[in-house]
């Protein structure tokens, strides 16, 4: 009996000092044993479930757990708008070319009173500073563009006949009065107040009036000595007849788009039997 008690006891002691000795173990290893533990789990490190952990990397090593998704993309009419909105790197005649082409589509579409520098400067695609450094006002601005669209009446050459040289000048103002250039002036004429039109009346005069008078003046002098023409026939009086007629069209008649045979009824109707030997 005796015997079997120290059995048993010495077996007890010894179970008891194994299991003080793994209470020590584990308390020494400490954070040893944590960080092991994490190294060895990603579900412990990082927080994340192990069933999800492959969808958070499957996007690549930069995408962390937490991190913002990204933006969604750009609508395609969005990006599009946005980038018609952006000002074009221009200069010099390029952009000048660009502000004339706003300058009348807007002077036809919305009339005088409502073209703005702002709204040129948006249409062409470039900042109103570049406008103001060229042009202190509107008015400026509109006559230099009808200025650079507007045929040049001077150049018409020898052709033989005083009536083919005109038909010849005066189909070259016609197209340019059907074209966007003659809806502008049209629209332009029927609203300026009187300060405005006594500017741009003047503009008229010297830009298309006085050379025009000027090169039919050269035309019919021409027929003269060619005999095709009358003696006398070159006189103001009659150099008058075409700019006059032209300006009726665009400003009193209304007519925005000239009939195809303008031209030809106006040399054939009005100018040979003015100019034509009797």
């Amino acid at each position: 009996m005796a015997t079997e008690r120290l059995v048993r006891r010495l077996t007890a002691d010894r179970a008891s000092g194994r299991a003080s000795g793994r209470k020590s173990g584990r308390a020494a290893a400490g954070p040893a044993e944590t960080a092991a533990v994490s190294e060895a789990s990603p579900e412990a490190s990082s927080g994340v479930p192990l069933g999800m952990q492959s969808d958070v990397q499957s996007e690549g090593s930069e995408v962390s757990v937490g991190a913002r998704p990204a933006p969604a993309a750009l609508c395609p009419v969005r990006a599009a708008r946005e980038a018609l909105a952006r000002p074009m790197r221009r200069r010099g005649k390029e952009l000048e070319n660009a502000i004339f082409d706003a300058t009348l589509d807007q002077l036809t579409s919305g009339g005088y009173a409502r073209l703005t520098m702002e709204g040129v400067a948006a249409a062409a695609r470039t900042g109103k500073a570049a406008l103001y450094r060229r042009w202190a006002s509107k008015v400026e601005l509109v006559i230099d563009a009808l200025d650079s669209t507007l045929p040049r009446p001077h150049g018409v050459p020898d052709l033989g006949s005083a009536r083919a040289e005109l038909l010849q000048l005066i189909e070259v103002f016609a197209d340019a009065l059907n074209s966007r250039v003659g809806s502008a002036m049209h629209a332009l004429m029927g609203e300026l107040s009187q300060q405005q039109a006594q500017v741009f009346k003047d503009f008229i005069v010297q830009r298309v009036i006085e050379p025009t008078k000027d090169t039919i003046l050269d035309i019919l002098r021409r027929g003269a000595e060619r005999g095709d023409a009358r003696p006398g026939a070159a006189n103001p009086m009659v150099a008058d007849v075409v700019p006059a007629m032209l300006m009726y069209q665009v400003k009193v008649g209304g007519h925005e788009h000239m009939a195809p045979d303008f031209a030809i009824r106006l040399v054939d109707d009005v100018m040979v039997p003015l100019i034509r030997n009797p």
